[in-house]
């Protein structure tokens, strides 16, 4: 699934997300969602979500 649709992504979803310090270096961090950040129907770099442990980023891949 696309992490740059907001109608893809629900809290309680595993997905790997880009930390703001990682864009540079493109590591991913992986997590369950919390809240969706983003009010946007989409975004292109990626749905910005904040996840269960208090890291925020954007989501890159939805894990199933």
């Amino acid at each position: 699934m696309d992490g740059t649709v907001r109608e893809n992504i629900k809290p309680g979803l595993k997905v790997s997300i880009v930390l703001k310090k990682d864009q540079k270096n493109g590591e991913l961090t992986e997590g369950i969602v919390k809240d969706i950040l983003t009010n946007s129907p989409v975004h292109p770099h990626g749905i910005k979500v904040r996840l269960v442990d208090g890291k925020i980023g954007r989501v890159k891949i939805i894990d199933r």
